[in-house]
């Protein structure tokens, strides 16, 4: 089944119901054990992120968790959660009840960074200029026109 489920992921299959029934419950699991974890590492004091999405494998076997350090980016940190990955899936499995708690893995999030850059391209005063042009004067408008000046005749 593996050798499926990845192929799967690479021809841009979406996830199934259970994958993303199963990662958002590990997105849960995973904020409350690191909201309130106690960390010995010296990179993981105080640690503050958001955990955004977890994506899992096909057979559920491994998973990634989208976090985004609050107060900026951490490298660090993110370094340091998938050196403590065995030991914070020790704590899932004890939070969750599943037959076998997926590895872990840790990536930063960028997603809030891609958005905002979409935002700024599209309030760029080109780009305005080109939206505003485009909704201003459509093609259906004009031949609305034409056909309305054609039918007032005499």
């Amino acid at each position: 089944m593996s050798r499926h489920g990845d192929a799967d992921l690479r021809a841009g299959k979406a996830p199934s119901q259970r994958q993303l029934r199963v990662g958002e419950e590990l997105r849960h699991a995973l904020a409350d054990i690191l909201r309130r974890a106690d960390f010995r590492d010296p990179d993981l004091h105080d640690l503050n992120v958001t955990v955004s999405e977890v994506r899992i494998s096909p057979d559920l076997k491994n998973a990634t968790a989208f976090v985004m350090p609050l107060g900026g980016g951490h490298p660090e940190q993110i370094k340091a959660l998938n050196r403590v990955s065995a030991y914070l899936r020790s704590q899932v499995a004890k939070a969750m009840r599943l037959q076998h708690v997926p590895r872990l893995s840790f990536q930063v999030d960028v997603s809030f960074d891609y958005a905002q850059r979409i935002d700024q391209l599209l309030h760029r005063p080109d780009v305005q200029r080109d939206l505003d042009h485009d909704h201003g004067d459509g093609d259906a408008e004009g031949r609305a026109d034409e056909g309305a000046e054609r039918h007032d005749g005499p």
